[in-house]
């Protein structure tokens, strides 16, 4: 079975969502990022989700971290919770 690890920001505007991704994509640390924006409780590690396999999450989300190229920054995606900036950090088949 598929197994992923991943970490994500989450936050309440897509707007703020891109402005946070302009800043990773230009240097910025992505735990950091998450630590000062996220208004999910693992970003005070950095994001960081640790492992789960499909269905563990949200939809929209399980879709992006098992499709998506590993440690390259993905989103706005958005779900009932907000808009998310996801990175799968490593994914088995």
């Amino acid at each position: 079975m598929a197994r992923a690890t991943a970490r994500h920001l989450l936050v309440d505007s897509e707007d703020k969502c891109n402005s946070i991704k302009q800043q990773i994509s230009d240097g910025a640390s992505f735990a950091e990022m998450a630590k000062q924006h996220s208004s999910c409780p693992s970003g005070a590690n950095g994001g960081d989700l640790g492992e789960f396999g499909p269905g563990q999450m949200v939809k929209e989300f399980d879709e992006v971290v098992f499709s998506a190229p590993v440690n390259t920054v993905q989103g706005p995606v958005k779900t009932q919770f907000g808009y998310h900036l996801l990175e799968v950090t490593s994914r088995t088949e």
